[in-house]
């Protein structure tokens, strides 16, 4: 399969707080690669990037996490690829997950999701896979309303806990605090 990780440094998406457990899936890690190499190889995908929780340093120069990689700090994946919606130019797909508490599972959730999605190609619903616009790329950065919401957050962690520095090193995820509200705070303290 060819798939490359890339770590991110925040978790641009929209927070799952309460997570589903570690047996949602009875399937192991290598029969979610294959599913998902699977379904990416019926779409024809190009250029797969898998951004996870990671550092740089955990990822190997193939672009596949080491075996003592550290585990990430967030269990949200974004499984992102290039297809052809219509005629014209590939379009770019991102999904994106953390509702589940471990990260292979979040790229298991994908997998089964893309399935899905092949399905109604399959049973004739749609036609020039309509079904898949909605994941296309909308380029960097959050929209303006999640990025408001994040900062919204970010200061009423501020007023809470009495100042930024307090605000920092109460929500700091390697002080068990919530690299959320962490990414909150910081983008409170640079707006």
């Amino acid at each position: 399969m060819d798939v490359r990780f890339r770590p991110y440094a925040t978790w641009g998406h929209g927070a799952t707080r309460k997570r589903k457990g570690r047996f949602s899936f009875r399937a192991g890690w290598a029969d979610t690669l294959d599913l998902l190499d699977r379904e990416l190889h019926h779409l024809r995908a190009r250029d797969v990037v898998i951004g996870a929780a990671l550092r740089e340093t955990d990822i190997r120069l193939d672009g596949w996490p080491r075996a003592n990689a550290a585990a990430p700090w967030h269990p949200g994946v974004e499984v992102s690829f290039e297809m052809q919606l219509r005629a014209g130019e590939p379009t770019r797909l991102v999904y994106a997950t953390d509702e589940y508490e471990f990260w292979q599972h979040n790229v298991r959730a994908i997998a089964l999701g893309l399935q899905a999605l092949r399905a109604v190609d399959r049973y004739g619903i749609t036609r020039d896979r309509q079904q898949y616009a909605g994941w296309k790329a909308l380029g960097a950065g959050e929209d303006g309303h999640t990025a408001h919401a994040t900062r919204a957050r970010g200061v009423h962690l501020i007023d809470q806990h009495g100042g930024v520095r307090a605000a920092l090193r109460a929500t700091h995820p390697d002080r068990g605090g919530d690299p959320l509200d962490f990414q909150s705070v910081q983008m409170a303290r640079e707006s």
